[in-house]
């Protein structure tokens, strides 16, 4: 199958945000990183991009190299009109469960912001405490290009965090893992127990 052009590509991830550009109507795309480890917080961010702001290679961030997030957060938040993160972390995350957690962490990274917006794209999650008429698509990662970018701020800031916290904690190798449920990993919870970023609810199998 021949590989599409990046300049189609990208024109077919912009279906969402294209009507809106179109009226001159600035739109959002929020994602979030992090549901699924034993480890860390979740991390959501929100976007707000110019319109017909075309950036070569924007994609689902887990379709991408670590190297190629890392080039294109820069240039994101350099071109970004607006952008911002939301963090949760795990004792509350234990405390409210993940659904909520995730929820506040977008709340966090809209309100953060600081940037009037009424159109707001998100990943699959749905009735937000925001003053935005919201836009949920399921996979929205891989085909809204708003969100796409939004998944590339959240994912990049968390793994730098995660590495961060490999250094204090080398033992259960979060440079690699990011905090998921690897082998190696609950192996080290295992033969060492938690550290304090481990989500004690998510861990009580392994310990």
């Amino acid at each position: 199958m021949p590989k599409i052009d990046e300049r189609v590509r990208l024109e077919i991830m912009t279906k969402y945000e294209r009507p809106f550009w179109d009226r001159g109507i600035l739109v959002a795309g929020m994602d979030e990183v992090g549901r699924g480890p034993l480890a860390g917080p979740v991390v959501a961010a929100c976007v707000i991009l110019p319109a017909d702001c075309l950036i070569e290679g924007v994609n689902d961030s887990k379709k991408l190299s670590e190297k190629k997030r890392e080039r294109l957060y820069d240039e994101i938040t350099k071109k970004a009109i607006a952008w911002s993160s939301g963090w949760v972390w795990q004792d509350t995350i234990d405390e409210i469960n993940i659904l909520q957690a995730t929820k506040k962490a977008f709340v966090q990274a809209y309100s953060s912001m600081k940037y009037p917006c009424d159109h707001v794209f998100i990943d699959a999650v749905k009735e937000l405490d925001i003053p935005s008429k919201q836009y949920p698509i399921v996979h929205g990662d891989a085909l809204c290009y708003s969100i796409a970018a939004a998944s590339i701020i959240a994912k990049v800031e968390r793994d730098r965090y995660m590495v961060s916290m490999a250094k204090k904690h080398p033992q259960y190798g979060f440079e690699k893992n990011k905090g998921y449920g690897t082998k190696q990993h609950i192996s080290a919870l295992g033969e060492f127990g938690p550290c304090e970023i481990h989500r004690s609810t998510f861990i009580k199998n392994f310990i």
